[in-house]
Formats: structure tokens, sequence, C-alpha cells
């Protein structure tokens, strides 16, 4: 096997770098539109190709509760259309999706490579409040406003329902509305579903009239959790058996008549 040749000259060895030179510009060059196509292509599959594009069937919505319309949501979503996921201005349609009558809270999540979850938190109702005279829109007999937490009225009924403690406040004190809730809000389940009614002249007098005809002095929204202790130590002490009203608007100090 002959050995390779190799150029002695000066004409013969600029001729070979040169060679390689070209060799290189024209890899360098081939890498170069590689790398531009390479980075279109995968631009236009993650921004523009259908394998992306939000498909509605795969929109799930959760949490509506009992008083968020799913449809109204999913009219929200349709708005996007086809958009692809990556494209897809998440936070622009949270606020959109809060604006759906009902909707309290709500966190949208892309579910890869097509779909997308929506998780609410709805207004879910706590309380009637007896309405004022002439409060119906039909102008007929004053129902029943039914409120949630946070004092934010999502629907109407001509009677309290049953299950949710009608509230009496006096007419333009919300902070005594906002002080009541508070407390509900607090309340365990299982106390919640004793109270029949919940009154208060002010934020500092909240009662409760529970089921069972007993009446609770809660007081303020203060020391709930050692009120609720309190309250349960006393309806089950043998020695209030027959009390009809607990006053624990001072806990440390509780009164059972």
């Amino acid at each position: 096997m002959r050995p390779p040749v190799v150029s002695t000259s000066s004409a013969a060895r600029f001729a070979e770098r040169a060679r390689a030179r070209r060799k290189l510009a024209r890899r360098d060059v081939l890498v170069a539109v590689g790398t531009v196509v390479g980075v279109g292509a995968l631009a236009w599959l993650l921004l523009w190709s259908p394998v992306l594009r939000l498909d509605q069937a795969k929109v799930t919505v959760s949490g509506a509760g009992t008083v968020v319309a799913v449809d109204q949501v999913r009219a929200v979503v349709a708005e996007r259309g086809t958009t692809p996921l990556t494209r897809l201005d998440t936070v622009g349609l949270r606020e959109d999706v809060l604006d759906v009558p009902g909707v309290r809270e709500a966190q949208v999540s892309r579910a890869w490579p097509r779909g997308l979850h929506i998780e609410l938190v709805s207004r879910e109702p706590v309380a009637a409040v007896p309405e004022e005279a002439g409060a119906a829109p039909d102008g007929g007999e004053p129902g029943f406003a039914l409120v949630d937490m946070d004092g934010v009225q999502v629907g109407r009924v001509e009677a309290a329902p049953e299950g949710l403690p009608v509230v009496q406040v006096p007419v333009g004190q919300p902070r005594t509305l906002e002080a009541v809730l508070t407390v509900l809000e607090a309340l365990p389940v299982e106390l919640l579903a004793e109270v029949a009614e919940v009154s208060a002249t002010s934020q500092d007098t909240v009662t409760m009239a529970l089921r069972d005809g007993a009446r609770v002095d809660w007081g303020s929204g203060q020391d709930t959790s050692l009120k609720i202790a309190v309250l349960s130590a006393l309806r089950s002490a043998p020695e209030s058996a027959g009390a009809s009203v607990f006053d624990v608007s001072a806990p440390t100090l509780p009164i059972t008549k």
C-alpha cells in the first residue's frame, strides 16, 4: 500500500489549506442553516401547529358548587378558540372566569398537550338575609337574599332554605353583617348545622338561636376557638341539662341559664 502523497511545494500547501477552509466554511453554513430550520420548525410546532391547539372538548371544570353555571365558564374558554396552549394567556383567562357570577376564586392550568383544567371556588350561600320591604325584584313580598361568607349575594329565594341560618342585622350596618358571617365561617360543620338564626345589633352582640331552641350569646368574633370549646363543654355537661341559654361572650366566665 502506497503512503499518502504529501505536497511539498508552497503552492500545493496553500491549495490544500484553501480546500480545507472551504470545506469548513461549507460545513459551518450547513450547520447554521440546519439550526435555523430546526428552530423554525420547533417554533412552528410549539406556537402555531395543531399539535398543541386547545381542544374545547378537553376542557374540564371543577368546584362549580351550587351557584356557578359551568356553561358560562365554558363560554369564556370558548372565546379563546383553538389557541395553542403555549400562547394561551392563562392569567387573562382567569380574570375573565372570575367575572362569571358566583365565582369566588379560580385557578387555570394547562393539561398538555391540548387540554385545560379550571378549578373554581364558588360563592356558596351560608346564610339567608331577610329582604327589606319593596326589595323584591317584581314588587312582590320580600324574600331572602342568599349570601356567601364575604356577604356577596349569590341568589334569592321566597322562603329561607332549610339548613341555612337566617341572619337578622340592622339595615345599613355592613360591618355587623360581616361580623356575623365571620363567626359563622369559624364554626365547625356540626355546630353550624345546628344554627337556625343569628342576630346582632352591633359587631359585639352576635347571638345564635339553635334548632333545639337554645340560645347562644356569642358576643364578638374574638376568641372563637375558645368559645367553641367552652360551648361544647357546657352543652355536654350534666349540670347544664335543661339549660336554654349559653353565654360564652366572656369565654373564661361562661354562664348557663
